[in-house]
């Protein structure tokens, strides 16, 4: 053979090796609108492969589109600071494993699993106001400290592994003593990091289950590698620490619920949120019935003038109520605002894609969170050395996981109560009945039919008129009918206004309590 030919083609073969090796990963992203023009920034040849819109849901961003897009696994820490930098948020987008997870991500979202709500009736109120007393913010910034202590805990790193290892044993030691808890690691299969899970197995309900959840991980624009200073004291580790000081608190108190109860420290979130899609999508696969998801991601800097604020987006309408009337009967004094966060700003929107009932409580308004994430400098120093905001999300998430961990299964439940009445009633004649004693988490629908005209009042706790009242139906003959939906258990009171001359039939339905 001619070494000159055979010298060539194994130069050619080195250099065509070398030019394999050096091709960058290439990988599947979801992304929103804003987040997507960040990404055409860095990459101005970036073109989705499909988009989609979001269907309408209430709370969303208007007319959004989710992308779908193969980049260099390389930019993506760079999308999250430009999605950080420029729309002044965290996340902006989902990982997926191929392009045909990417393109199932974009179809409508799951079916719920959870044929019916839970009732979100506040009635454990027994159990919640003994043990609120109990919480203090210096264990919770032990917990934050102790955190942020890690070089990082970012998905990939040394320090990272350790971080989760370390909250799997501190929250096996609280939980010493207790055989219906238990600790365990979920093992991702693309990096080393482990999501942690406790679990408190229900007594007599505990194939329904409700899951609180923080992500371990951390991240900083300023440096990579094993070295990175990522102590993301924020964010989350103030999180984690609100979560762990609910479990001791339980814990302390002897509470069991009916209920299982699922904490969960999620691994990669930064990154895509990859750990909670893998523990989304398996309990999805199991058909697991989980009844109720928050997530507390950044608890512990006050950057705005209300004290928590509920995310509308990518969340479920009826659980957020449920978490308001949680503050406004347990913690009064607490300041309530509502805001939005975009596409896939924290793993709340990995539970949302599988089609459970999630809420993302957080510590700002969405352009006043902490200038201080994603850097060396998010510290506890850097969160005013203290947990006092913080303690407000953990009593808020143990009044959360005590109401509705504390409930029987969910099913049909008693048949719903129909009340019929008829009569007659001249112009300006009046009517009432009432009150109707209703059970939580039901409507009340009243229908009024027959000849004439007569409009229709609804009033929830007290008796309406015909310029207060909750609900009003009123037209041009005397077919008129009213809903009223009913979180928790009371009065609903009605009244018939006679427009015209009216011959009435009345049929009330209702859950009662």
């Amino acid at each position: 053979m001619n070494y000159k030919i055979l010298a060539a083609l194994l130069c050619s073969s080195m250099i065509a090796t070398s030019a394999v090796e050096a091709a960058p990963k290439k990988v599947w992203i979801t992304l929103g609108d804003a987040a997507y023009l960040q990404l055409q920034k860095l990459a101005p040849k970036t073109i989705a492969k499909e988009s989609q819109s979001i269907l309408p849901q209430e709370g969303l961003l208007a007319a959004e589109r989710v992308h779908l897009v193969e980049v260099d696994e390389s930019q993506l820490l760079g999308l999250s600071e430009a999605v950080h930098h420029e729309l002044k948020r965290c996340g902006g987008f989902m990982f997926h494993a191929s392009e045909a997870a990417g393109r199932q991500a974009l179809q409508p979202t799951a079916s719920l699993l959870a044929a019916l709500r839970p009732s979100y009736a506040l009635d454990n109120q027994s159990v919640v106001n003994a043990l609120l007393p109990q919480m203090q913010d210096s264990n919770i910034a032990q917990t934050i400290v102790d955190l942020s202590a890690f070089t990082n805990r970012y998905y990939t790193s040394t320090s990272g592994v350790n971080a989760s290892n370390w909250i799997k044993t501190r929250w096996q030691q609280m939980a010493a003593g207790r055989s219906d808890i238990t600790v365990e690691q979920f093992t991702h299969a693309a990096w080393a990091q482990k999501s942690v899970i406790l679990t408190i197995k229900g007594t007599d309900n505990a194939d329904e289950v409700v899951v609180l959840g923080g992500h371990l991980d951390s991240i900083s624009n300023q440096g990579s590698g094993e070295s990175m200073r990522a102590p993301g004291a924020d964010d989350d580790a103030s999180g984690i620490a609100s979560m762990t000081e609910v479990l001791r608190v339980m814990v302390a108190g002897g509470y069991k619920p009916r209920r299982t109860l699922k904490l969960m420290g999620y691994a990669a979130e930064e990154v895509g949120l990859r750990g909670s899609q893998d523990i989304a999508k398996s309990f999805k696969a199991a058909n697991t019935n989980v009844v109720g998801v928050m997530q507390l991601d950044m608890t512990n800097y006050k950057g705005s003038d209300k004290d928590i604020y509920l995310y509308t987006d990518y969340t479920d309408n009826a659980q957020n109520q449920f978490v308001a009337n949680l503050l406004t009967s347990y913690l009064p004094s607490i300041k309530i605002g509502y805001d939005k966060c975009g596409y896939a700003c924290s793993d709340h929107a990995s539970w949302n894609a599988q089609g459970y009932f999630a809420s993302m409580p957080f510590e700002s308004s969405f352009t006043q969170d902490n200038p201080y994430i994603h850097t060396a400098n998010d510290t506890y120093a850097n969160s005013g050395n203290q947990a006092q905001h913080a303690l407000k999300f953990s009593k808020m998430a143990l009044a959360f996981m005590v109401e509705l961990g504390s409930d029987g299964a969910i099913g049909p439940g008693p048949a719903d109560k129909v009340e019929n009445f008829s009569g007659k009633l001249t112009v300006g004649q009046k009517q009432s009945y009432g009150p109707f004693k209703v059970g939580a988490g039901s409507d009340f629908t009243a229908v009024l039919s027959g000849t004439g005209d007569a409009d229709l009042y609804l009033r929830k706790g007290s008796a309406p008129s015909t310029s207060v009242f909750d609900c009003k139906s009123d037209g041009v003959n005397s077919t008129e009918s009213c809903v009223l939906n009913i979180s928790s258990n009371g009065d609903v009171y009605l009244l018939l206004n006679g427009y015209a001359a009216a011959n009435y039939t009345l049929k009330v339905t209702y859950r009662a309590q």
